[in-house]
């Protein structure tokens, strides 16, 4: 492998001893716009770790597990077209929840997507957490203790600029990164790196007279070190030719959107009202109702489902994966084996698009609420959380979207805001609409109308 010097700096830094031999860092962070090759530096730390350091256990996570998978092909080829490294290697898994690279000095590199439990039990000496941008509190909480008996664990985050709420740890970091530069007393903990250009830029546009102008040559040489080695300063001003002012800031100027710690989240129901209606023995009883929602980019899909409990509701997401493929026959599947009383899909949303597949395939009526009954929806949703009534499992995707939820006026009433919240709250939406689905009455509702989230 041949580093960039951006690369071999970070590195350098980034694996400081102490007096010791302790690290100087329990954790790195690497904030840098994409494609320049923060994938190096992550397989030469774990290559380092397999063969200089003896760490016997690395995790590398991702928000996806697309994701984790590439990483882990990278590094395999790296292993297998090396004459040196590859009669190193004993054993490459790639069963489902086992994918793991083992060598025969006994060291073993794992990749996991990111979850509550992921990591829940492992003690990594380096977790490696990949999509850092992706991150909050219960992947944290999942990883963290488990390191708490390690001898010299390390921490390592590698992600671009924050995307709002869901950016909890990354903000943290950063703050952390701020604090010690204006005070001038080093984090005693934190190796933090970031390549960006100052925050008011997205503001700026055209016309500014500093290097701070989105349009500037100078800004993308600032926030990109790679220029000139894997990324050519034509190409860059290529893009901003063709994407807008803030999501080129965004994408390749590294002007991100932090939550401010604890302030912005939890905004519409508090965190401790819904982790308080956890249950781990609660399940949908006698009718059920699916409810079907996807993001905007159509890049995830989640399924609801509610049913009767104990006098009140059970809410569940029950799927949540990338894409709309597996759609159709999931539903499929469940349709034969739950016969609900209603399946409910916001017909001029983005999963309106899989309403008349849904009908063909499955044989039903796909419900589809008006701009009133949404409003009655999040309603009913709200009431049964403050009236103690809703319980559900304390899944990750349904808290992380509460986490990040804000409403928008729907005329008297209000709704989940979809835009401009910067998490995926497909998973709040399908809860939402399921609760609903329950109780309305399925004849009288099918007359839909545009998209109302």
């Amino acid at each position: 492998m041949t580093l960039d010097p951006w690369q071999q700096f970070v590195l350098d830094q980034g694996l400081g001893e102490r007096a010791d031999g302790k690290w100087s860092a329990f954790e790195v962070a690497v904030n840098v716009p994409r494609q320049n090759g923060k994938g190096g530096v992550i397989e030469a730390r774990e290559l380092a770790g397999l063969f200089l350091l003896d760490e016997r256990l690395i995790l590398h996570s991702a928000h996806e597990f697309k994701t984790a998978m590439e990483a882990m092909r990278r590094i395999e080829e790296l292993l297998l077209s090396s004459d040196e490294l590859r009669p190193q290697v004993k054993r490459i898994r790639r069963q489902g929840g086992e994918e793991c690279i083992e060598m025969k000095s006994g060291a073993r590199l794992r990749f996991i997507a990111r979850s509550k439990g992921s990591g829940r039990g492992m003690t990594g000496d380096c977790n490696i957490m990949d999509e850092a941008m992706i991150l909050g509190d219960d992947a944290m909480s999942a990883l963290m203790f488990t390191m708490a008996a390690v001898p010299n664990p390390q921490l390592w985050y590698f992600g671009s600029s924050g995307i709002g709420s869901q950016s909890q740890q990354l903000g943290r970091l950063r703050r952390r990164a701020l604090a010690a530069a204006e005070s001038g007393v080093p984090d005693p903990s934190l190796a933090y790196f970031e390549w960006s250009i100052n925050e008011h830029a997205a503001e700026c546009g055209s016309g500014c007279t500093d290097h701070d102008d989105v349009d500037a040559p100078e800004s993308v040489l600032r926030a990109n070190p790679a220029i000139g080695y894997r990324l050519t300063l034509e190409h860059t001003m290529n893009e901003r030719m063709t994407i807008g002012a803030d999501s080129f800031a965004r994408e390749r100027l590294g002007v991100g959107d932090y939550p401010a710690d604890g302030t912005d989240t939890w905004q519409v129901i508090g965190e401790d009202v819904w982790r308080a209606l956890a249950a781990a023995e609660s399940q949908p009883g006698g009718q059920v109702a699916f409810a079907i929602d996807m993001t905007p980019e159509r890049s995830h899909t989640a399924i609801a489902v509610a049913g009767e409990w104990r006098g009140g509701t059970h809410v569940e997401v029950v799927a949540h994966q990338p894409g709309t493929g597996w759609v159709i026959e999931w539903a499929k599947a469940r349709q034969e084996k739950w016969k609900p009383r209603c399946w409910v899909v916001d017909a001029g949303g983005p999963a309106g698009s899989l309403i008349e597949d849904l009908e063909r395939e499955l044989g039903v009526t796909v419900v589809s609420p008006k701009a009133r009954e949404v409003g009655q929806a999040c309603g009913q949703f709200y009431d049964a959380v403050t009236e103690q009534s809703l319980s559900h499992y304390d899944q990750a995707p349904l808290a992380a979207a509460l986490a990040g939820a804000q409403m928008r006026p729907l005329g008297d009433a209000w709704a989940w805001a979809r835009r401009g919240v910067g998490v995926d709250i497909s998973p709040l939406v399908a809860a939402t609409l399921a609760k609903w689905g329950l109780g309305t009455d399925v004849e009288d509702a099918v007359d839909p109308m545009d998209n109302i989230f």
